[in-house]
């Protein structure tokens, strides 16, 4: 067996190399600097809590004290699940990838780590001549450090890592251990002996730098006019994959944004790396409490330790007596925070020989070393969302207190609504779209477009009531570039053809397709007279530089920001994400027979995706009454106002909408009864079977596949007992919205490439939640109301569809972007029997 390596990793550490200071006298800056604060906002570091004694006595509270439930409630999950999961965080790769990392944050005594170390080991069957796998256990105590991996290795699972998985320390801080990595400190400390076979080049800087986050909020493809489709995989890239570990809601000790800055920065790459992050949920007041301040007494020796901690720092172990102080804790349940305090005992003074003068200490006073966050759901996603990250699973203990989650790095993520990128100086998040947004729009469209789409299929129709692949990577940019000429009073790009190629799609009926009765191009019959996607790609660049360009002159003042020039920003915005969706229902009708799933997100682990789905807990009472009321509906968005002198510079806190989301009016509803969530494939596949057997056709979202029933996906069909518990797309009935929207954890945005099981008429949150990723069928038909006005820049978005063939659809599936599923006005619409839409419904009752 090798010889047991630490790397000493703290000359990396961002502070301390910035500073000159070492470790300890960076410690005792942050102990002075705390200290030297006013009257109860004095602060003492977290890190004294974790010396050597320290991580004794908080091995004592993880298996003496059981009112701490999170250490148990982790070690319950990683006991259970730890297979599930190492085969979920390989799901990339198909296996173990010679020479990839597993880096632990602040391993501590690897008790709970074991699990997946063990559960490794079962990915290599037989030991390779070169071990596969490195651990590294990084901490911050040499000596405890030693022992813990030294026991490990003496243990029953130490034998089973012989020859599949080398474990190893890193001496350091979390950033220390991350910069270290970043700068190809793994490939430089490697053992010439082999047990790192595959050159980590991949960690270095310069053109091999891992990256801490990919902007997504810049596309990602080139915007060269020879873009052309990439394949699937991406050649030439050797880079091992790197697993990094974050357990113990260890996060919730970071201040909420420097949490999610914290996350932002970790070296995670798309398409092979993962983090997997335990978090605290917000429990009961008192159940935190008592985790936090258990009745023998084991949290407050370990807290009242930290003391001699911070002393030594200062230079005297004795300095803050722990005869002064006492330990209190409380939980402050509106900022779902758990707050650690030393307590003043009475008046005293000490006297650091680095302080410029003597502290002093009132009685009663209040010292905080430990903040520990809880997260809602709310919470989490709006923190995965700003941390660039994406949940790929999630496992909860037995109890419902607490979560493991599975997280990557994706090539795109849409920010929360009221994020930084909105305009300055505007107040709604249904606005001008910023530069910013748009970027992540083209990184989007480009993705499905340039990367989904193979070239044999640009050609093909994947339905017949659409046109083929090719048209909508034209449709794009000349909606965009026809709109700017017109608002700018230009000519249109070259080839000016093209305005006549692809203006407008079609919508043909759906029972007799030859019949399409709006206004539409008239496009080339064979491939050979279609623009080239060469010339196409070429035609988007000059179009997206155009729009550059308007957002440039605005700033610069060269061009009025009107409510007309604002709203043609947000119409040619939203159209683009609409069409997103409208391409990536027809390609999941060819998904597994031509279209290439998402790559660089993690496939779904259908099979144990399925087993947790079949636990999800229903509503105790299937429906919700809702009282009779006015229901005030629709916006005021009056495009007529654009041209009024005294309105048309009032766009900073203007919600913008489409025609048929104004003007707002009240509707008188009568009490009902609905359905907490909507119809399921596993209840519509039931009276397909049965009741409705002769009565209703096939769904388009299923097929046969060898003589199986399965359910369409992105990632191609998967047996209908895994997707009973999803979102059928099919009936037509009445519904209402209950969503959590998409910062409290909607399945819209790409969250998942597929509808999840819905959440609504839980416990929680007075039943609010998520309808699983599909939009929702009503009854009302699509048609003029009082008040209606088709809009001047588009008059047919709505009115052309005023054929009493279509219903109004509300909500967002799970590929509609954010400022559509969120805006509560927004009136989506199908023909009644189209059937390829993610649309479902809640079946409501009259009272």
């Amino acid at each position: 067996m090798n010889t047991l390596r630490i790397i000493d990793v703290r000359p990396h550490d961002k502070s301390s190399a910035s500073s000159g200071f070492d470790a300890a006298s960076d410690i005792q800056s942050q102990v002075i600097r705390g200290i030297m604060a006013a009257t109860n906002e004095k602060t003492l570091p977290t890190m004294i809590l974790y010396d050597e004694r320290g991580l004794r006595l908080y091995d004592n509270i993880t298996t003496k004290a059981p009112e701490y439930y999170l250490f148990g409630a982790e070690e319950q999950i990683l006991r259970d699940h730890a297979g599930q999961i190492v085969d979920v965080m390989h799901q990339h790769s198909g296996g173990v990838v010679s020479g990839e990392v597993v880096l632990e944050l602040g391993a501590g005594a690897l008790r709970k780590t074991s699990h997946i170390l063990h559960a490794l080991t079962n990915l290599v069957p037989i030991a390779p001549p070169v071990v596969p796998i490195t651990y590294y256990a990084l901490d911050l105590e040499e000596r405890e450090l030693k022992r813990t991996l030294m026991e490990l290795r003496e243990s029953a699972v130490g034998s089973m890592l012989v020859g599949k998985v080398e474990a190893q320390g890193m001496l350091g801080t979390y950033d220390a251990g991350l910069k270290f990595i970043e700068e190809g400190g793994l490939q430089e400390s490697s053992p010439a002996d082999g047990a790192l076979p595959l050159s980590l080049g991949s960690y270095k800087l310069d053109d091999t730098r891992r990256e801490s986050s990919p902007a997504s909020t810049g596309s990602s493809f080139p915007d060269s006019s020879d873009t052309e489709i990439t394949s699937p995989s991406t050649p030439g890239n050797a880079q091992a994959p790197l697993h990094l570990l974050f357990l113990g809601s260890s996060l919730g000790n970071f201040k909420r944004k420097e949490g999610a800055e914290f996350l932002r920065a970790l070296p995670l790459e798309p398409g092979k790396d993962t983090l997997l992050l335990g978090l605290d949920h917000d429990n009961d007041r008192k159940e935190i409490e008592m985790a936090y301040n258990d009745p023998q007494g084991h949290t407050r020796d370990f807290i009242l330790n930290g003391l001699k901690a911070a002393g030594r720092a200062l230079g005297d172990e004795s300095m803050f007596a722990e005869q002064n102080w006492e330990y209190v804790n409380t939980y402050n349940e509106s900022k779902r925070c758990h707050e650690a305090y030393y307590r003043c005992t009475h008046t005293h003074d000490i006297n650091p020989p680095m302080a410029p003068k003597p502290i002093r200490f009132l009685e009663g006073e209040l010292v905080n070393m430990e903040i520990s966050h809880k997260f809602s759901e709310s919470d989490t996603y709006a923190l995965f969302t700003e941390a660039n990250l994406r949940s790929i699973q999630r496992w909860t203990d037995n109890t419902g207190r607490y979560s493991l989650w599975l997280l990557e790095r994706p090539p795109f993520v849409f920010p929360l609504l009221d994020s930084p990128s909105v305009v300055p100086g505007h107040t709604t998040k249904f606005g001008i779209p910023s530069i910013e947004d748009w970027s992540n729009m083209w990184t989007v469209w480009d993705f499905v477009t340039l990367r989904m789409i193979p070239p044999a299929m640009l050609f093909q129709k994947p339905i017949d009531l659409r046109h083929i692949c090719l048209f909508y990577l034209g449709h794009i940019p000349t909606f965009l570039d026809i709109h700017l000429s017109r608002l700018l009073d230009e000519p249109h790009s070259e080839p000016q053809e093209f305005k006549h190629i692809f203006e407008r799609g079609i919508d043909p009926n759906v029972d007799d397709p030859t019949q399409c009765n709006h206004p539409h191009s008239m496009v080339p019959t064979r491939d050979d007279d279609w623009p080239s996607l060469h010339s196409i790609l070429a035609f988007r660049n000059r179009a997206r530089e155009r729009l550059r360009k308007v957002y440039s002159d605005i700033a610069e003042g060269k061009i009025s920001l009107t409510r007309k020039v604002a709203r043609v920003l947000f119409m040619t915005f939203e159209h683009e994400g609409l069409h997103v969706e409208t391409l990536l229902y027809m390609l999941v009708q060819r998904a597994g027979t031509g279209t290439i799933p998402p790559p660089d997100f993690s496939p779904p682990h259908w099979e144990s995706l399925a087993a947790q789905w079949q636990t999800v807990s229903k509503p105790a009472v299937a429906t919700v009454e809702i009282g009779a009321s006015t229901v005030t509906i629709g916006i005021d968005d009056i495009e007529a106002e654009d041209t009024d002198p005294a309105k048309c510079y009032d766009i900073a806190d203007h919600i913008f909408g489409w025609d048929n989301e104004s003007p707002s009016r009240q509707v008188e509803v009568k009490a009902f009864r609905i359905e907490w969530r909507p119809v399921t494939n596993g209840d519509f596949y039931e009276f397909y079977k049965g009741a409705g057997q002769g009565r209703v056709k096939f769904p388009a979202s299923w097929e046969d596949h060898n003589g199986e029933t399965c359910v369409r996906t992105l990632y191609g069909p998967v047996p209908i007992k895994i997707a009973l518990g999803l979102a059928s797309p099919y009936l037509l009935r009445e519904s209402v919205s209950f969503s959590s929207g998409y910062e409290g954890g909607a399945n819209v945005g790409f969250r998942n490439w597929h509808p999840i099981p819905a959440t609504t008429g839980g416990s929680k949150h007075d039943g609010k939640g998520h309808n699983g990723g599909v939009w929702e069928w009503t009854s009302t038909v699509l048609d003029k109301y009082d008040g209606f006005v088709p809009s001047t820049l588009y008059p047919g978005y709505s009115a052309d569809f005023f054929d009493e063939s279509h219903q109004v659809v509300i909500g967002g599936s799970y590929v509609t972007i954010p400022r559509i599923s969120e805006r509560r006005s927004v009136r989506n619409w199908y023909q009644r029997n189209y059937p390829y839409t993610w649309t479902s419904a809640r079946i409501a009752y009259d009272v």
